[in-house]
């Protein structure tokens, strides 16, 4: 099966990110086979380090295509950063605002042209203490349910050893172990013939995630929380506006 072509800018960033991701850990890529060969797909990953989107990247460049990260906004405006998104045809999220549907029409359009599309639906890496992950944003309800494409679960492990922001530690040494995998495609088929409310997006993002966070527990080889954390007082306050990302 030839390779998606992804231009000047998508080889740019596998010369980098593939000798970058050796440099630091020993990574196994896992389940390469449930990236769909060719068509539309979503990818679902949780987020525990920023170093995620460098192996999600990867990943999905060596199952031979070529993904579209919908990603914050802020990312544009970087000196370095900025072009190379823009290049690499990536999608901006604008954040609890107007635009943030102009992202979700973005992203569900470029299925429709057959472009693989990876999300984040915590929105920012995780809060957990115990690096599960937690409750999500319901954009990714929204782009699951607009069409009959494959939406594959992903779970990165072990990257927060390597950089942990909130911790503010840089650990590039000795290499880590590092574990990316993706699941079976998430069934979705008791969800396309109901209305599509407030409650079905809830109810479609946690299960979507339910499924990340239980593929992350057989990587973790642990039992998972039985509820998602939550932003806010012990877990459990509010929680921040829902968005495309």
């Amino acid at each position: 099966m030839a390779r998606e072509k992804g231009g000047f800018w998508v080889g740019l960033c596998a010369v980098t990110f593939y000798p970058l991701i050796w440099l630091v850990s020993r990574w196994r890529a896992e389940g390469l086979d449930k990236i769909p060969a060719t068509g539309p797909a979503l990818v679902v990953a949780n987020h525990i380090s920023y170093l995620d989107p460098i192996y999600t990247a990867v990943f999905v460049h060596r199952g031979r295509r070529v993904p579209r990260f919908l990603a914050k906004s802020s990312l544009w405006e970087l000196p370095v950063a900025g072009p190379v998104m823009r290049g690499a045809g990536q999608i901006p999220v604008y954040r609890d605002s107007a635009d943030a549907q102009q992202s979700l029409r973005a992203g569900i359009q470029a299925m429709r042209d057959g472009k693989l599309i990876v999300i984040y639906p915590e929105g920012t890496i995780t809060r957990d203490p115990e690096g599960w992950p937690m409750h999500s944003r319901t954009g990714v309800a929204r782009l699951a349910l607009s069409g009959e494409f494959p939406v594959v679960p992903m779970v990165h492990w072990g990257t927060l050893q390597v950089y942990d922001h909130y911790g503010k530690k840089f650990r590039p040494l000795p290499r880590k172990e590092v574990v990316v995998r993706c699941g079976e495609p998430v069934d979705l088929s008791a969800f396309r013939d109901r209305p599509v409310d407030a409650a079905l997006l809830r109810e479609v993002t946690d299960h979507l995630m339910s499924a990340v966070r239980d593929l992350l527990a057989e990587v973790r080889k642990e039992n998972a929380p039985a509820e998602f954390y939550r932003k806010g007082k012990a877990g459990t306050g509010p929680v921040e506006g829902e968005a495309a990302s």
